[in-house]
């Protein structure tokens, strides 16, 4: 029953996410908002909603170890694997703006999730701090892209919400749906979880650091396969560092809001460490030794998924330990 709550609540989350991204971009087209904002609020805020809405279900229900565990498991797992498998298919060309501005920012903003972490817990003011330091993110890049930087990628969405544009009713219609069974969904997907860690004996950490943070990452990886077809490899980074951020501050902010998190020390020296540096180490990657390279090649692809199999790898000794114990 919970493997199949599992697997149903995650085919689930993460069709309800795209219908309710459908309809809400729609709904916005209809009501007038800008092309740019519809891109980068609501577009940004769909490939995160299902980390969202199962780390609220699950910091709601006194879960605090799937909330966590969700949070950082999906920033890990779009970092190493699916940034890493996309290098390896086709290597990944870097914008220098990425590396000035959304890098830099995502290792700050770690480090400041660290320091959170120090007192082994996350407080509702460590989950509000992280929600107005979220909006000022949010705020600071809709003000840089209004200024006119995002011109080509805002005609290209533009066209692309022309040609799909679906009636008023029927954008109002897929938004209630979308919503309500995106809460659904991630009900069943977080009781299907933590009645597999209650009978393996495991924490609730580990189970969102694997199975919840893969399926919740699941719309990021759609997004780097169809970028892949359409030779628009620069896209996939720019995604995956807007989900990393999405995730520090409000998946975790938002959790931490509705329930205090008590935080178990291997979140710190070992699940925080590892978000580190790969974080890190993909601003080293798109610098190189000499300056900035412009590509992420298969090379440091294939270091980024050897980094995943080894953590993954550890992290599944764990639970066999577990169940042996």
């Amino acid at each position: 029953m919970a493997i199949g709550a599992i697997i149903a609540g995650l085919v689930l989350l993460v069709w309800s996410a795209d219908r309710f991204v459908e309809g809400a971009a729609a709904t916005a087209r209809h009501l007038g908002m800008p092309t740019l904002l519809i891109g980068m609020v609501i577009i940004g805020f769909g490939t995160s909603a299902p980390e969202l809405a199962v780390s609220a279900m699950a910091a709601a229900d006194g879960n605090p170890g799937l909330a966590l565990g969700n949070g950082y498991g999906s920033n890990i797992t779009n970092i190493a694997l699916i940034v890493g498998l996309t290098a390896l298919i086709a290597p990944i060309a870097v914008h220098s703006q990425v590396i000035r501005k959304e890098l830099p920012l995502l290792v700050v903003l770690t480090l400041i999730a660290g320091v959170q972490l120090l007192d082994g817990e996350l407080s509702r003011l460590d989950g509000w701090i992280l929600l107005v330091v979220f909006a000022l993110v949010m705020g600071w890049s809709i003000f840089q892209g209004m200024r006119g930087k995002d011109d080509a990628l805002t005609g290209e969405t533009d066209t692309q919400l022309e040609q799909n544009l679906m009636s008023m009713k029927a954008a109002i219609v897929w938004l209630v749906i979308g919503l309500i069974l995106l809460v659904a969904s991630s009900r069943l997907l977080v009781w299907g979880a933590v009645t597999i860690a209650q009978s393996l004996g495991v924490s609730d950490l580990v189970i969102g650091l694997t199975i919840v943070a893969i399926g919740t990452s699941l719309p990021e990886l759609a997004s780097a396969l169809a970028a892949i077809r359409k030779n628009e490899h620069d896209l996939i980074l720019g995604n995956i560092l807007g989900s990393g951020i999405f995730n520090t501050l409000a998946v975790v902010g938002l959790a931490a809001a509705i329930q205090p998190l008590s935080v178990a020390p291997e979140a710190l020296y070992r699940d925080w460490t590892v978000m580190l540096a790969l974080t890190v180490g993909l601003l080293i990657m798109g610098f190189g030794v000499t300056g900035w390279r412009k590509i992420i090649s298969r090379l440091d692809g294939a270091l980024l998924v050897l980094v995943y199999v080894g953590y993954t790898g550890y992290l599944l000794s764990t639970v066999v330990a577990a169940s042996a114990g």
